[in-house]
């Protein structure tokens, strides 16, 4: 990986810019890129000013040029960056445009942000992305504030304003205490960790984990993982076998990903392995964004519809048409089933299925077993396990898969060490005959990428550990903050947000009281279309109120588990509050009129995974609001409320800083203007 043409100011000056050109036109071919035809063009008109401001820049001899620098996570090159020792400048140029366009802002500051994230050489300097629309009318410039680290703002300039702008802020960063070394800035470690449905988009287009990484070094096992599954895989096709791996691992470690892996590679044939998921929310998103990527290569939408729609299927349709059909045999040969802690016991398997056409009479996984069973030789399944995620009356747990195994000696089962034993709802038996490989567990977190530690103070607060949690907290710069105030907690979200991060508000299913705060809009999660709209579109700069970003209505446990945001707006409502005495949590549903609490072991043990969901969606922040509640209102006590923020803030918990309406809106205020023009 790397740009598609580098070299210092000095040797792009030498270079004749009809070679440059040939040489971008050259990697278009190599690199199965469509070059729109007035590329060549484009390149010429960018070279050119560049030429022209570079060449009378003061003391800029040794900086850095490089065209066409990839940004894998978003799918798109950066135009041009320039490494100066004091500054990375982030430049994406729109050749003959005569307006700052909304896209583009948001496309140029996404190129920066991530850098950010994931480019070693960028996180302690300033980076300024800057958007060139060569025609546009000139605008007042300010300069940005340069930060010792951080992006600024986007700076809009057109054609004549590019070179004022750079030998204002070549002149600002001429003194920096921690200079760069431009030549070396490209060959710096890049890792950028999608999001689960950039993954997808990756895997899919290249069946790799491999550029799937985090910039922390004990988080390889994600690659050793998926290796390993390959190796048990691969022995079993070769000795004809049925197996099954359990793959465990914290929340946000990337078992998604592993399983994706599996059901995108084609090591048989096209139909060779399926992924399966209980969860209609992760099936539609997963399916839409794959099918708008491919659509948007040039496929036709229905013939993509129709692949994926085996590539990726709901594992209640999977399991009753089979079932349905006793002497069908499914044309995969490897299952993956994700979050397969979540199956159906038998009780609840027969209960939910008395008023259906196909009826059960066993477990989930008893079924699931006896179908890739009807095999000759050769069958696989892939069970992702997360550890504290199940949410629902029913779900039996690794203990499930544990009964039926035993009773079926021809799989042969693959697990982490750590899974086996125990003999409650979380563990296989310990008399289950299995091999035990330790990279079968997935123990750091990828999803929250500037903090790892966040999985362990959830853990911490949800079991009512205040001097664990306080420890972790005093470690760290918690990716948790606090506010009483709605209004706060989306000023708050938009602020942090920005254009290139998706923010969005989540909540438990049971918070029903929450509607009396001016929030009881919650997103359909069995509406495939809904759910896909609100995880895809976008409020900037679409303007699409169905979108997560718009902050307008809620996503629960059900329709966010397996996915994630960026930035999570938690909205803890009076289901899951502290005892006045005891120190501990209660959880409570609403019936009729009033709260009344829940009292059974495994009821307490969902709710209290429900906010671990809820707690575990944030790729970077969470901001947690908890009402004030009304002392006129006996559902929702100012008093019950506050010992829940006052638990919060004891664990370590900061309280949210108000943005200035000014510093929280200007960004929206001006995108409002571009969208005008």
């Amino acid at each position: 990986m790397g740009a598609w043409w580098s070299g210092s100011v000095t040797t792009f000056l030498h270079t004749p810019p009809d070679q440059l050109c040939a040489a971008l036109s050259h990697q278009v071919v190599q690199n199965r890129f469509q070059g729109e035809p007035q590329q060549a063009r484009a390149w010429e008109a960018q070279i050119d000013l560049l030429h022209e401001i570079l060449s009378t820049l003061p003391n800029a001899q040794d900086w850095q040029v490089l065209f066409e620098f990839p940004i894998p996570r978003l799918g798109g090159r950066i135009d041009t960056v320039l490494v100066s020792p004091g500054a990375i400048y982030v430049l994406e140029f729109k050749i003959g445009s005569s307006s700052f366009d909304a896209a583009a802002l948001s496309q140029t500051e996404g190129y920066a942000l991530d850098l950010l994230d994931f480019h070693a050489a960028s996180r302690k300097h300033p980076l300024v992305p800057v958007l060139v629309a060569t025609d546009a009318p000139s605008r007042a410039q300010t300069t940005p504030l340069l930060l010792p680290l951080g992006v600024t703002e986007v700076q809009c300039v057109n054609a004549a304003g590019l070179k004022t702008l750079l030998t204002t802020l070549a002149a600002q960063t001429a003194h920096t205490d921690h200079p760069l070394v431009p030549a070396q800035w490209e060959h710096a470690p890049y890792d950028p960790v999608p999001s689960i449905v950039e993954a997808a988009r990756q895997i899919y287009a290249t069946h790799s984990v491999a550029d799937i990484h985090t910039a922390r070094a004990d988080a390889t096992n994600l690659t050793q993982t998926s290796a390993c599954i390959a190796n048990i895989l691969q022995k079993a096709r070769t000795e004809g076998r049925k197996v099954i791996v359990f793959v465990s691992g914290i929340p946000g470690a990337g078992k998604t990903l592993c399983g994706l892996k599996v059901a995108f590679t084609d090591d048989g044939d096209a139909t060779d392995a399926t992924f399966l998921t209980g969860n209609p929310t992760l099936v539609s998103v997963l399916r839409e964004a794959l099918t708008r990527d491919t659509v948007s290569r040039g496929q036709k939408r229905p013939l993509v519809e129709q692949r994926m729609e085996s590539t990726i299927q709901s594992l209640t349709k999977f399991r009753d048409h089979y079932v349905g059909c006793p002497k069908e045999c499914p044309p995969e040969q490897i299952m993956v089933i994700d979050e397969a802690q979540r199956c159906w016991t038998q009780a609840q398997a027969v209960r939910k299925s008395a008023s259906r056409h196909v009826k059960l009479t066993d477990s989930e996984p008893a079924h699931l077993l006896d179908i890739m069973g009807r095999h000759d030789g050769f069958a696989a399944i892939l069970c992702l396990i997360g550890h504290g995620q199940e949410i629902n009356d029913g779900e039996g747990g690794l203990a499930c898969w544990g009964e039926a195994l035993l009773s079926r000696p021809a799989w042969r089962v693959e697990a982490a060490p750590d899974v086996i034993g125990t003999g409650d709802l979380t563990h296989l038996p310990a008399t289950l005959e299995a091999g035990r490989q330790r990279f079968l567990h997935l123990g750091v977190a990828i999803r929250s990428l500037r903090e790892e530690t966040a999985p362990r103070w959830v853990n911490a607060v949800l079991n009512g550990d205040v001097e664990a949690a306080r420890y972790l907290a005093a470690q760290t710069d918690l990716p948790f903050r606090l506010t009483r105030s709605l209004d706060d907690l989306r000023a708050g979200l938009r602020h942090r947000s920005r254009l290139a991060y998706r923010c969005g508000l989540v909540a438990s299913s049971k918070a029903k009281r929450l509607r009396a705060e001016g929030l009881g809009c919650e997103v359909p999660h069995m509406d495939e279309k809904a759910v896909s709209q609100w995880f895809l579109n976008r409020w900037l700069p679409d303007r699409d109120i169905r979108a997560s970003d718009a902050l307008e209505t809620c996503a629960t446990e059900f329709a966010i588990q397996g996915l994630e945001l960026d930035f999570v707006g938690l909205c803890w409502d009076g289901d899951l509050i502290r005892v006045p005495s005891g120190n501990r949590w209660q959880p409570r549903r609403f019936s009729g009129t009033k709260w009344i609490n829940v009292s059974t072991a495994e009821a307490t043990l969902w709710r209290l995974n429900t906010y671990r969901v809820l707690l575990t969606r944030a790729r970077y922040e969470t901001l947690i609001w908890v009402p004030q509640g009304s002392a006129d209102d006996p559902t929702r006590d100012p008093e019950t409320l506050d010992r829940i923020a006052n638990f919060l803030m004891t664990c370590g918990v900061l309280l949210l800083e108000p943005a200035a309406p000014a510093q929280a809106f200007t960004l929206q205020n001006d995108l409002a203007d571009l969208l005008q023009d």
